[in-house]
């Protein structure tokens, strides 16, 4: 019988590795780029939206506005986004490219195909990874432990 706490076994520990993996994957071209992995998430919706409020980058990357903050200031000392307060709302912040960011695109656009290309899979074997990948996230998200349950 096999033991359920063999790492072999364990879905975190397999998620953990592809993840470390496929971000070391991006570290030379994101390097070349002048950008770590998280500011190069924070550029993609960016140019993808434009300006966009820091709320709601939070959102879109799943990250706390601890981790956030740092990271656009280091994205604003590069030159790459500028911060400003909303006239409408001063509570709200919006991040805006700065006309070095949006010209850093066009440097960027291999990186997704090079990606692809070192994984091995195929197109339609990446959607459907990250369609399954999508979903674990959406159900563990929505998932609570009762840590006393068996």
């Amino acid at each position: 019988m096999a033991d359920d706490l063999e790492l072999d076994r364990q879905v975190c520990f397999a998620l953990y590795a592809a993840s470390r993996a496929v971000t070391q994957l991006y570290r030379p071209l994101l390097d070349a780029l002048g950008l770590t992995y998280p500011q190069y998430l924070v550029m993609l919706v960016l140019w993808e939206h434009g300006p966009t409020t820091v709320k709601e980058l939070g959102r879109r990357l799943e990250l706390d506005s601890g981790t956030l903050s740092p990271l656009l200031k280091r994205l604003e000392t590069a030159n790459l986004v500028t911060r400003r307060r909303l006239a409408a709302d001063e509570r709200s912040v919006e991040v805006h490219l700065t006309d070095a960011g949006r010209s850093l695109r066009s440097r960027a656009t291999t990186v997704p195909r090079k990606v692809s290309a070192a994984t091995g899979l195929t197109s339609h074997e990446l959607r459907s990874l990250r369609r399954d990948l999508v979903r674990l996230t959406e159900a563990v998200g929505s998932s609570r432990l009762d840590p006393d349950q068996p």
